[in-house]
């Protein structure tokens, strides 16, 4: 079998893998997004307590959005009298993971390693917010136009909607907006994590060089540079892993990768300063490769 062969046969055997998970786990997404009103959530996130942080941590590490659709929804929260803890955690907890993202991780990983990431991301979001409400920062004044949401409109929804009508914004949400908004992404998952566990000099490469203590830095510096969403990395991860990177460096590429884009890194230092701007890249990169550590360690 030539290379081109094994890389067909191995990308189609992850999309028969994870077709119909994918199609669950953006259905529950589709069902969140219509049903949840965003009001509720920006009503309980204002004050400067340990309770805001929890919610929008919690909050974040289960909404359907995907990093840049997350940040509006921050700078509303912002606007709205959310503590700089709250939007901070949000931003950390709302791009790491996803229904979606659990459901592909659980299938390709394992159920403790997704039990793991996902209180993981909540450990490091009620950091981020306990660690920015200490810092005192100079904001400036948020324009209007920042408030929209990634597809250019309001992100509210009517509260007298019979119950079909949400059904199928909720449908549609799940099977055309979603697809559109990580598709691609998702499919170029697959494809580099096909590419990976096929590609012998790659491999080789990792066995040789990546797999003791050089490799957490290599994976740290690549999640730093690289963006990929939450649900497109797992098989990126499965791959490394099956290459003969460890889990938890694995794990701190599913963290760094699709925490720190480049338009999450861009909002953050115009709207809270580049204060706030290192504090989040310091808080991400030190837990992330501490959290992988602990789980190649005791795990």
């Amino acid at each position: 079998m030539n290379f081109l062969e094994q890389f067909g046969h191995v990308f189609i055997h992850y999309c028969q893998e994870l077709w119909l998970i994918l199609a669950a786990g953006f259905l529950i997404s589709g069902i969140i997004h219509q049903f949840v009103p965003s009001r509720i959530v920006e009503e309980h996130l204002g004050g400067k307590g340990l309770r805001p942080i929890l919610i929008s941590s919690v909050v974040g590490a289960i909404l359907p959005v995907c990093c840049f659709g997350s940040l509006p929804i921050a700078i509303t929260f912002r606007k709205k009298g959310a503590s700089l803890g709250a939007v901070m955690a949000f931003l950390v907890a709302t791009p790491a993971t996803s229904v979606p993202a659990l459901i592909v991780c659980w299938k390709l990983l394992g159920f403790v390693f997704t039990v793991y990431i996902f209180f993981v991301v909540i450990v490091m979001a009620l950091v981020m917010g306990v660690v920015c409400n200490g810092v005192e920062i100079q904001t400036q004044k948020i324009s209007s136009s920042d408030t929209k949401d990634c597809c250019g409109n309001g992100c509210s929804h009517p509260e007298h909607r019979t119950f079909t009508a949400k059904m199928k914004d909720a449908l549609r949400y799940a099977y055309i907006t979603l697809p559109q908004e990580i598709g691609k992404e998702i499919l170029l998952g697959i494809a580099l994590a096909s590419l990976i566990v096929t590609f012998e000099p790659i491999q080789k490469f990792i066995q040789g060089y990546l797999t003791g203590p050089l490799g957490y830095i290599f994976i740290l510096i690549v999640g730093l540079l690289t963006y990929v969403c939450s649900t497109a990395s797992v098989p990126m991860a499965d791959a490394l892993i099956k290459s003969g990177m460890s889990p938890g460096q694995a794990l701190c590429y599913l963290l760094v990768g699709p925490i720190t884009s480049y338009g999450a890194l861009l909002v953050i230092k115009k709207d809270f300063g580049r204060r706030i701007l290192w504090i989040y890249l310091g808080v991400i990169s030190i837990l992330s490769l501490l959290f992988g550590i602990i789980y190649d360690i005791f795990i």
